[in-house]
């Protein structure tokens, strides 16, 4: 009877996934194109499912809207074991208020919601794992603070399993 109620506990609790919308009315509010115009820096940790930090990094970030409304990031990654990598994303409002999001190692489209001081992302990336490329999920959620900082935290899984976080935190002009 025990391994019953821990099995439906388990799966209750699955169930339970946060709605970006119950962040309607926090501030501040968070605008994903205000925020990322201009130069942006980030630092951040990319932790196993353990939780044991395995790298570290800086990132720095310019965006730019161009002539079509959408918001083009360029990002430029500063790995604490030397790699050094880039990543372009180009983003646009849909008319339901949502963004689509493309980048290179982004499989399909990125897909964000918006609500208060709250965005979430949900996409696939693929990820350079011992010389093998995975596709890994994101779960992305970033909440805007004062100051011009935002937190984000990220959970990674495959086939539908953790496999590890990732946490950053970005500020405006501080390149």
């Amino acid at each position: 009877m025990k391994i019953l109620v821990v099995i439906l506990a388990m799966a209750l609790s699955g169930c339970s996934a946060a709605d970006v919308s119950m962040y309607q009315g926090k501030h501040p509010p968070f605008d994903l194109f205000t925020y990322f115009q201009g130069e942006t820096r980030g630092w951040g940790i990319v932790q196993d499912r353990k939780g044991m930090v395995n790298r570290q990094f800086v990132v720095d970030i310019e965006g730019t809207v161009d002539d079509q409304g959408k918001l083009i990031l360029k990002e430029d990654f500063d790995w604490s074991d030397g790699e050094q990598s880039n990543r372009t994303w180009t983003i646009s409002r849909t008319p339901d208020g949502e963004f689509i999001g493309t980048a290179d190692d982004v499989v399909g489209d990125a897909v964000g919601k918006s609500a208060g001081n709250a965005l979430q992302w949900v996409y696939t990336l693929q990820v350079e794992v011992d010389g093998k490329t995975w596709e890994v999920a994101f779960d992305d959620w970033m909440f805007l603070q004062p100051d011009q900082v935002v937190i984000n935290r990220t959970e990674m899984s495959k086939f539908g399993l953790k496999v590890g976080d990732v946490t950053m935190v970005f500020r405006k002009g501080d390149r």
